[in-house]
């Protein structure tokens, strides 16, 4: 059942991203990093209890997802935060989502209107490590 549910998320995740957020594309080193942001009110309501994603108008999703230049995923180990324009730094903490050779990162992170979030993100691989960083801003639905 619970591969089920994550099988529905990922495939809504992958709907959401290609209809409504932009998803980045960032390389570091070996290594092809898929990101994006998006209001947790994308995910349908037993989705989102089903993962223990809180699901509001004033809470975000990070979704990550590092792929080695075979275009496997990788397994890492990631820490981070997410810093305001007046200053306001929330910490970061992931989950980790496996979907036969698919692994993704998320995270949740709460915010207000047009809160303009700079995330800096480590991430920790067996061969390398590097620092992910990209500003998204967040609108209430």
């Amino acid at each position: 059942m619970f591969k089920g549910i994550l099988t529905t998320l990922l495939l809504s995740l992958g709907l959401l991203l290609s209809a409504h957020a932009q998803a980045d594309e960032t390389n570091i080193g070996d290594w092809t990093v898929h990101h994006t942001a998006l209001p947790s009110t994308f995910l349908t309501p037993e989705i989102a209890r089903a993962n223990r994603i809180e699901r509001s108008r004033y809470n975000g999703l990070l979704n990550i997802a590092v792929l080695d230049k075979n275009g496997k995923s990788v397994q890492v180990n990631m820490t981070g935060q997410g810093k305001t324009l007046i200053g306001t730094v929330r910490k970061l903490e992931f989950q980790t989502i496996r979907e036969g050779d698919a692994i993704y990162y998320i995270a949740q992170y709460p915010y207000r209107n047009e809160d303009n979030v700079l995330f800096t993100i480590d991430i920790k691989g067996p061969k390398q490590s590097g620092e992910l960083s990209f500003r998204h801003i967040f609108y209430t639905d």
